[in-house]
């Protein structure tokens, strides 16, 4: 299948094309970029030297989609917008890797992306791309929108505790830390390596986009409105994400009640690990041992004394929480097995 990438000179362009470039079913035949057009792939990407002799093309979508069986859209968010109702109009599949589809609301857009949707129409066309929840409707579908990294780990961890009535669902607290690769490759003094190195800085303490899209999808999870608490941190790492979330039980629960809950939920899932040992350092969920690959672990621990539950989990936001279930999206809606060119090993150490 011919696979087109349109802003693949990004961080999560270039996760698209590595996962792309091996995966046995797809050959990438457009990758864009304004900036280095014309210029091979590797010269932006070096770790893809030998490996593609494709070069970054202009933004010609009539080209791109006669030359597409399905295009990754990797532009930033509030540019998807302007080009996505051609595409849409051209019955091309479609998997969109910004923010600008994900929500289902209109009126959320203004509120947490600052900016009022000029297609708004479009929104409910697209399917949120989490092949854990949404499988079966992934299968043969035309137009995905992918979750946002910290979303998507948030996401996967609580959604197994939202199925019953067993937690508070107005009080549930997130604390969200990731790598420096999640702002993008555009610079800035705040990501400059002076500044950047050596920190656990918290910028958005309160009111981080990714809460309406957790909200989202936890609520349609629990068939009643959830709150969520989120607070993110900058962290001294180039890729991962770490959420470690605290909610409280209505009823007491035991560990082998909450085991039993994630285990039914992910059994047979290909790409959830569930990580609480009693021996090693890793414990819990890292993102050190999760870094190039499409694993979430997830894990927990119990607080009897305060009836709460802290649930830890850990993806590269890169891999799961970008490209890499982008990748899984398309193998669902192009038919071909969902892990293929997904299954590699973590790299550890990193």
């Amino acid at each position: 299948m011919r696979i087109g990438v349109i802003g693949a000179s990004g961080f999560v362009g270039g996760e698209l094309l590595r996962l792309l470039t091996l995966h046995p079913e797809v050959e990438v035949t457009s990758a864009t970029s304004r900036k280095y057009s014309g210029k091979y792939i590797y010269r932006v990407h070096a770790n893809l030297r030998n490996l593609t002799d494709l070069q970054f093309t202009d933004q010609n979508l009539e080209k791109i989609i006669d030359s597409s069986d399905l295009i990754f859209t990797a532009v930033p968010h509030g540019t998807a917008v302007d080009i996505m109702p051609r595409l849409v109009e051209s019955d091309i599949k479609i998997v969109d890797m910004s923010a600008d589809f994900r929500l289902k609301k209109p009126d959320s857009y203004p509120m947490w992306y600052n900016y009022s949707h000029p297609h708004s129409g479009l929104l409910k066309k697209f399917l949120y791309g989490l092949p854990e929840i949404r499988r079966n409707k992934l299968k043969g579908a035309r137009l995905v929108s992918c979750p946002g990294c910290m979303a998507l780990t948030t996401i996967l961890s609580l959604s197994p505790l939202l199925k019953g009535n067993i937690i508070d669902q107005k009080r549930i607290i997130v604390d969200a830390k990731i790598g420096s690769s999640g702002a993008g490759v555009a610079s800035s003094r705040a990501t400059n390596h002076a500044e950047r190195y050596g920190v656990i800085r918290p910028y958005k303490p309160v009111g981080h986009r990714h809460t309406a899209e957790v909200e989202q999808e936890l609520s349609n999870i629990a068939g009643s409105e959830v709150s969520i608490l989120m607070s993110t941190h900058g962290v001294n790492i180039v890729r991962g994400i770490l959420c470690t979330s605290q909610l409280f039980l209505k009823k007491p629960l035991s560990i082998s009640d909450i085991w039993k809950l994630y285990r039914e939920a992910y059994h047979g899932e290909p790409f959830i690990r569930l990580v609480k040992d009693h021996q090693g350092i890793y414990r819990f969920p890292d993102p050190k041992v999760v870094i190039g690959s499409n694993y979430c672990d997830i894990g927990f621990e119990l607080d009897d004394r305060n009836d709460r539950i802290v649930i830890m989990a850990a993806t590269d936001n890169l891999v799961k929480g970008a490209a890499g279930t982008g990748v899984q999206c398309m193998n669902l809606m192009l038919g071909f097995e969902e892990t293929t060119g997904l299954d590699a090993a973590p790299i550890h150490p990193v």
